[in-house]
């Protein structure tokens, strides 16, 4: 009788530990740009594929598609803050976020904000 509840209590424990592992692994499979926008509250105002206060990322990748310099205005937007390209809604200015974090997400953004 015990072992049948020593098996139990370890299904149930491995069950428990499945729902903590399995979307850590899937946050490790989302791609960096992704994990620094999400580290750095990006999504708080931005989504892959809907507005929502700000633009989406997809919407951002379609915009600057073909613009040579989108790279370097990103960056500066997401370091120094704006606004009305996309609205009257400020952008606010990110200065804590490293420059290598700023790139990681623009790079990303510009891809086309994928998922893998």
């Amino acid at each position: 009788m015990m072992r049948g509840v020593a098996v139990a209590v370890s299904a149930v424990m491995l069950g428990a530990l499945a729902g903590v592992v399995a979307p850590a692994a899937r946050a490790a499979d989302a791609p960096s740009g992704q994990r620094v926008a999400n580290a750095n509250a990006c999504m708080g105002c931005h989504a892959v594929d809907r507005k929502l206060v700000g633009p989406s990322f997809q919407q951002i990748a379609s915009k600057y598609k073909g613009d040579a310099q989108a790279s370097a205005k990103l960056s500066r937007k997401v370091k120094d803050g704006g606004s009305g390209v996309w609205g009257m809604i400020p952008m606010p200015a990110h200065q804590s976020m490293s420059d290598a974090d700023i790139r990681t997400v623009v790079d990303w953004v510009l891809a086309g904000a994928p998922s893998k």
